[in-house]
């Protein structure tokens, strides 16, 4: 098991803390990868000096490189800005003090879920051995020496808050096997485009501007964040997809609704699709669209 403490700033602190979000994107300006922690560890936010003190955090869901228009699509203000120019003009920022190239198009996203923040009376101290050249943050292990203390004051704050606590065997050590947690609408959206390898399953179109998460079966109808329920298509066979003038079939078969045609006197472009199977699949099996979703479409929204 693993911790990380992610080096920010005091505006990103400050703008999310007196959010009520289920999300948030630790974003890196440079796009560089990050590798330090699997699903479900926990990363804390660590302010830069003079401030130096570990004031939040939350559970690692997934990291991807996208581009920066994309990212606030997804998480909006859950990036630590109020708007769009305020983001992108602490990318550029960012990027002009530390030497990185401005006109880069893509940002680093370490998605997080359960973000928690603290108020300064509940600041942490930071390891001690914390190395004076560290640019972006380092991993620590909770199971001994200053990380135990560090992760077990995480712990004493959290315990009286609403968070999914079971991630931890008790307040003292990391579980052997930690809870996979929830993920909220901007991980889904990042998630389901990358494991779609940023291609409609459809049409196999791979323009990002046009390319949406759709839901299989509607959050706002007791469907979740999976990734199994969600599959990427073109703008246009979204809309399709909902409006239920096209569906997909548990063997991955696309059907295009003959109502299509009889409704507004066309299609053709669309009913090509019909009878072929999808183009674009997740390659990790757990992630394709779930047979129990698909047949909820198929049976509740399709007009075939």
């Amino acid at each position: 098991m693993n911790m990380f403490i992610g080096l920010t700033d005091y505006d990103w602190y400050t703008t999310l803390m007196s959010k009520n979000i289920d999300e948030v994107n630790f974003w890196r300006p440079s796009g560089a990868s990050f590798a330090a922690l699997q699903p479900n560890e926990l990363f804390l936010f660590k302010l830069k000096k003079p401030y130096y003190a570990i004031v939040g955090g939350g559970f690692f869901i997934s990291f991807s490189q996208v581009p920066i228009d994309l990212a606030w699509k997804a998480f909006g203000e859950k990036n630590g800005a109020s708007n769009y120019s305020d983001f992108a003009s602490r990318i550029i920022r960012y990027r002009e003090k530390n030497h990185i190239d401005a006109g880069l198009p893509y940002i680093g996203c370490i998605i997080l879920t359960q973000p928690f923040f603290f108020n300064q009376s509940e600041w942490i101290h930071p390891p001690q051995e914390w190395p004076t050249n560290v640019v972006s943050g380092m991993s620590l292990d909770p199971t001994r020496g200053d990380g135990l203390r560090v992760y077990r004051e995480v712990m004493d704050r959290l315990s009286s808050r609403r968070l999914n606590l079971e991630t931890f065997s008790d307040g003292n050590r990391y579980t052997e096997g930690i809870v996979k947690q929830r993920i909220g609408q901007g991980a889904f959206r990042i998630l389901v485009t990358d494991a779609y390898q940023r291609r409609c399953s459809v049409s196999g179109e791979k323009t990002l501007p046009v390319l949406q998460a759709a839901h299989i079966k509607p959050f706002s109808q007791n469907g979740t964040h999976e990734i199994n329920n969600g599959i990427l298509l073109r703008s246009d066979i979204h809309t399709l997809f909902d409006d239920g003038y096209l569906t997909i079939t548990k063997d991955y078969t696309i059907e295009v609704s003959q109502r299509l045609h009889d409704d507004y006197g066309n299609g053709k472009d669309y009913f090509k699709y019909h009878g072929k199977k999808l183009l674009a699949m997740p390659q990790i099996k757990n992630q394709a669209p779930s047979p129990e979703y698909l047949n909820w479409h198929n049976e509740h929204v399709y007009l075939g």
